[in-house]
This record gives structure tokens, C-alpha cells and sequence, in this order.
């Protein structure tokens, strides 16, 4: 038996960019993603404060320092500019692993 925890979350990073013709996927800034752990092109779960929206995607690396968090391709209809999404990426474990995990988070403002 197996057990999926969340390993990483960016909680509540700003959309800075949305951007409807591209093939998908979330941008984000490589010095966030290794804050938590979040590799290019792992699945992610994104959830939208502002509006709801809930919606499944990759992460792919931006440039280094930008602080980019732009929403690409179909994506881009699910928030907006400004917007805070709370970003997730989960792992499967066994109940042993499971015993006393944390995820690894960090927070915007």
C-alpha cells in the first residue's frame, strides 16, 4: 500500500504573466521551484485563491531571478494577472515514509 502526502507547495505565489499562445504549463522561477523541491516538467496541482479554479498541469523553468509565475496555454483562462495560486506537488509513500513527513513550503505574500 501506498500513500499520497503533499511534498511541495508554493503557497500563494502572484501570477505575473498569462499566456494564451503557448502549448501549457505553469513558468516559474527555478529559484522557487528548488526552494521546494519542484522539478521541470512534474506534475503539479494548481489552485487559484481568487477564484476557485482548481487545474492540473507541468512546471517548467523560467529565468533565474524573475519571479516569474505565468500561466500558459489553456491555464491562462483559469486565472489572471495578480491572482494567488497555491501550487502543489505530491509523492507517493509507503505508511512507514508517511510516519512524521513534511512537506517542504514556501510562502509569498
Amino acid at each position: 500500500m501506498t500513500l499520497t502526502l503533499l511534498r511541495a507547495k508554493l503557497h500563494r505565489i502572484r501570477v505575473t504573466e498569462a499566456n494564451l499562445d503557448y502549448e501549457g504549463s505553469l513558468t516559474l522561477d527555478p529559484d522557487d521551484m528548488e526552494a521546494v523541491g519542484i522539478v521541470p516538467y512534474e506534475r503539479i496541482l494548481c489552485a487559484d485563491v481568487e477564484n476557485g479554479n482548481r487545474f492540473e498541469t507541468y512546471a517548467i523553468a523560467g529565468r533565474r531571478g524573475s519571479h516569474v509565475c505565468c500561466l500558459n496555454g489553456a491555464a491562462a483562462h483559469k486565472g489572471k494577472v495578480g491572482d494567488r495560486l497555491i501550487v502543489m506537488a505530491f509523492v507517493q509513500v509507503t505508511p512507514e515514509e508517511a510516519a512524521g513527513w513534511t512537506p517542504r513550503v514556501k510562502h509569498f505574500r
